[in-house]
């Protein structure tokens, strides 16, 4: 609503004697019809208090008073008048001249514009990080532009309306601004339409820019911009932007008569757990594993899934693809794609993820450590998996949770460690693996699926049942049973390793795994009965105090649907059987799961590593909607 002033009121009032201290009640019966509001002011020894205790019906801008009944005026002063007439009230009437609505919203999700709410019933805007590259000849990702290039890049972008109604002279005289704050203008930018047959968008927020005076056609009720996010959440970014659109008084300085606000949220990156649906694997191609990758090409036929294989001449013998880069997505109402998360390990396969990966619908994001940043083994991606939804003491989550291998004393780096933890949707475990020589979180856990209430098994590697088992097998007259290449005898007596199969050997090992257990345990409300221990023997790495294992890593999987890809642990042979592989057969098998043993042996399990570390699957996104959910 737009005022003009009517009438000035000059009240002049004597307050004498004894009766300084008493209440005058001001009357505004004077006032001129149509009237609605009034501003009032008084000399320096007079005190004015405006009584408004009762809602009144009439809508004014903020420093305004309504002109109602309800709502009274006194005046008191502090001390006795030295003269007639010496303090004095000044009361300025007001009348509405226009109505003029201006209004900010979004397409998506909606508001309570000036806020932003989690749930199902929750309010706000969702912003997309437009961290794809839509033309592939382009040097850098889309929200590295300067402008939008295509019809495909604006899809992008989230559609932000400013609604303007009212006389045409309105928007003539008083001007119309879109502005942020100084501390959002690197984590949005914002375009308007300049010319839209030659798709040209003018840069008008972000980057430097803080303001723009909107140009308002007559008779032009709604104005269309294009926003995108710049930034993912993180330890300096809650996530959250506001839009505020004011009308301005012309003056010096100009003066906000009405303001409103529009909050957006920055979609975060999400991770995707084994149960979720396989889209495709990826695997590297050197010169040592054609056998595995075609052992890997016919279990993602098995599954459905497309193979892309990294050629030799892109990844330049570094095959371990998992720990180079972790597959999400990003999610807002209007569009979801899947973004490439690069790790900060920067080793042959580094640009990859960035050359290969990122491009129309594919984002990408990246984390850099500094060059006085100090990084370890524990910033490759094989020490990053996220479990499936679970619910913990009645709090959901319906996103699983992020689970890293930390946190002493060489652990993530700060910088990944923050933005993880910044994305809110999945809140990070930090499980300690410092005592295993690589340091993985994917040397001693993988998730599976299972088809009951509770959706998935967690499976553990056990120095534990692997012990109970050899020695089950010992005493039923196995003993001197070898593993094909004869390097693993049971015989305690015979077996050159047979330190390996006494209680003193794996205790340690299985306490480490037992530390992780009850945190798992607590930290995503497992049950003994949702745990599957995997036979497994880990080892000492020369006189280093850290360990690997003793044979292929068989939690060291790839899951594809109910399609596992398990290292071939090469275990004692019993009834012409591997004995480990009919254990972890008996295990798995009940879940509807098809165990297929990969021969990982020479090409990754001799190289600290197995089929897990050697492979990367991306996977579809949750149905589940994050902003419906409840941090």
């Amino acid at each position: 609503m737009l005022w003009r002033k009517l009438r000035i009121l000059n009240l002049l009032y004597e307050l004498n004697g004894n009766s300084y201290a008493t209440n005058k009640c001001l009357s505004f019966r004077a006032a001129p019809r149509g009237a609605t509001c009034f501003e009032v002011w008084a000399t320096h020894g007079l005190n004015i208090y405006v009584d408004h205790t009762t809602k009144s019906k009439v809508s004014c801008h903020d420093s305004k008073w309504p002109l109602d009944r309800t709502v009274k005026v006194s005046a008191t002063m502090d001390a006795p008048s030295n003269q007639v007439d010496d303090e004095k009230v000044r009361i300025e009437t007001y009348v509405p001249i226009a109505k003029a609505i201006l209004h900010i919203t979004c397409i998506g999700k909606l508001a309570g514009d000036d806020q932003w709410t989690w749930g199902p019933d929750g309010k706000g805007a969702i912003l997309l990080v437009n961290c794809d590259r839509d033309n592939p000849k382009a040097p850098k990702e889309d929200n590295k532009d300067a402008r939008p290039t295509s019809i495909q890049d604006l899809e992008d972008m989230s559609r932000m309306i400013l609604t303007t109604q009212g006389p045409d002279e309105v928007f003539a005289n008083y001007q119309l601004t879109l502005h942020i704050s100084k501390a959002d203008d690197d984590k949005v930018g914002v375009f308007y339409i300049q010319r839209k047959e030659q798709l040209y968008y003018k840069h008008i927020l972000g980057s430097g820019k803080i303001s723009y005076h909107v140009k308002r056609n007559f008779g032009q009720v709604q104005t269309v911009f294009y926003v995108e996010g710049l930034k993912f959440p993180d330890i300096d970014f809650s996530g959250l932007v506001t839009f505020h659109a004011s009308l301005l008084e012309p003056g010096v300085p100009e003066t906000s008569i009405f303001t409103d606000s529009l909050v957006f949220r920055v979609a975060p990156w999400i991770m995707t757990p084994n149960t979720l649906q396989p889209v495709s694997v990826y695997v590297c191609s050197v010169d040592d594993n054609k056998d595995f990758v075609e052992h890997i090409r016919k279990l993602a036929t098995k599954a459905g899934c497309k193979l892309i294989i990294c050629p030799e001449e892109e990844n330049q013998e570094d095959r371990w693809i998992q720990d180079e880069m972790e597959f999400g997505y990003t999610q807002a109402p209007h569009k979801t794609f899947p973004v490439v998360f690069d790790s900060p390990r920067n080793k042959k396969l580094k640009d990859f993820p960035f050359k290969a990966i990122l491009g129309p619908d594919f984002g990408y994001v990246k984390r850099e450590l500094s060059p006085d940043m100090s990084g370890s083994s524990l910033d490759s991606f094989g020490n990053l998996e996220v479990s499936p939804p679970v619910t913990v003491k009645s709090k959901e989550y319906p996103l699983g949770r992020i689970l890293i291998g930390a946190p002493f004393p060489r652990p993530m780096s700060k910088l990944v460690k923050d933005f993880l933890k910044s994305q809110v949707v999945q809140s990070p475990i930090e499980l300690y693996t410092d005592w295993l020589f690589v340091g993985h979180v994917d040397e001693i856990l993988s998730f599976v699926p299972a088809p009951d209430q509770k959706g998935f098994r967690l499976l553990l590697a056990s120095p534990r049942a692997c012990f109970k088992l050899l020695k089950e097998k010992e005493n039923e007259g196995h003993g001197k049973a070898k593993m094909p290449e004869g390097r693993l005898v049971l015989s305690p007596v015979a077996s050159p390793y047979a330190f390996l199969f006494t209680k003193a050997s794996f205790f340690p090992f299985q306490k480490c795994i037992d530390w992780n257990r009850n945190i798992l345990k607590e930290e995503l409300g497992l049950a003994e009965e949702d745990i599957i221990e995997i036979p497994q023997l880990f080892h000492p790495f020369l006189q280093i105090p850290r360990v690997l294992a003793y044979f292929p890593n068989m939690v060291n999987m790839i899951v594809l649907g109910k399609h596992l890809g398990i290292p071939k642990p090469f275990g004692p042979i019993i009834d012409g059987q591997c004995c480990l592989e009919k254990e972890v057969r008996r295990l798995l098998e009940p879940l509807g799961l098809s165990c297929n043993f990969i021969d990982d042996y020479g090409t990754y399990y001799l190289k600290l590593g197995d089929v897990h570390c050697g492979t990367n699957v991306r996977r579809k996104p949750f149905s589940f909607k994050w902003w419906n959910m409840r941090p």
